[in-house]
């Protein structure tokens, strides 16, 4: 039996986990929302498809993609393939984001829009990720919350997404604490309907966030102490 936080290598998972959450609908699901969102905006993909490959290569003559180790469903772990931001960092699972080379002047754009993540579509065909569900920390970073937080482990036992409920209510530096209490809401009440409005909110938050920053911005440690309240989360979607 698994104790405390653990990822295992790729390709494999661990016996003795506890039942996973039934959700056998979000293949289906996530596979008709990416077909219907595919054909009826069509031509913005190509163009994006094509666009965005070629700024990156033309900045730096650097790789296009990069691929980093993130822990999945079951801790398995997989590598997630995003555009890449940032000055060539090549594929570092033991790091952190505070370890990062500067960003490109392309990344910049790409990860205000969050258009780098649109290679993650990769992940959701292969079956390693959801459009919605938990987002993948970095293992090294999963790691050290789980030293001090134990249960953030749950948020494993359902495939991590591109949006998620802890996304939609926070932001990056959202506390641990918080976090995982969003996620297990999800986690809870995941159902199609929950899904398709995640969805939509998530579009809406980054279509907002430029607005939202502009108004006032919480520093990075005031988020971490406001999280440490004993409120429970806003749990309407």
């Amino acid at each position: 039996m698994i104790v405390g936080c653990h990822v295992s290598e790729p390709g494999r998972s661990d016996s003795g986990e506890a039942a996973v959450v039934q959700d056998e609908y979000k293949r289906a699901f996530d596979l008709v929302i990416i077909g219907i969102v595919v054909v009826l905006l069509f031509p913005f993909w190509l163009i994006l498809l094509t666009a965005i490959p070629i700024a990156i290569w033309l900045e730096d003559r650097g790789p296009i993609f990069y691929t980093q180790e993130r822990p999945g469903r079951g801790r398995k772990s997989f590598r997630i393939l995003k555009f890449r931001t940032r000055e060539d960092i090549g594929s570092r699972a033991e790091s952190t984001p505070e370890e990062e080379p500067p960003s490109t002047v392309v990344g910049n754009v790409l990860r205000r829009f969050h258009l780098d993540e649109i290679p993650q579509l990769v992940n959701i065909v292969m079956g390693d990720m959801s459009l919605v569900g938990p987002r993948p920390e970095w293992i090294v970073r999963h790691r050290k919350i789980c030293r001090e937080l134990p249960a953030f482990d749950q948020r494993l036992r359902v495939k991590p997404g591109i949006a998620g409920l802890a996304q939609v209510r926070g932001d990056y530096w959202l506390h641990p604490y918080k976090k995982l209490k969003y996620d297990n809401l999800y986690i809870k009440t995941l159902n199609p309907w929950t899904d398709v409005k995640l969805l939509c909110l998530a579009v809406w938050t980054v279509m907002n966030r430029e607005l939202r920053f502009k108004v006032r911005k919480p520093r990075q440690r005031e988020l971490w102490v406001n999280a440490d309240s004993d409120k429970s989360p806003n749990t309407s979607i």
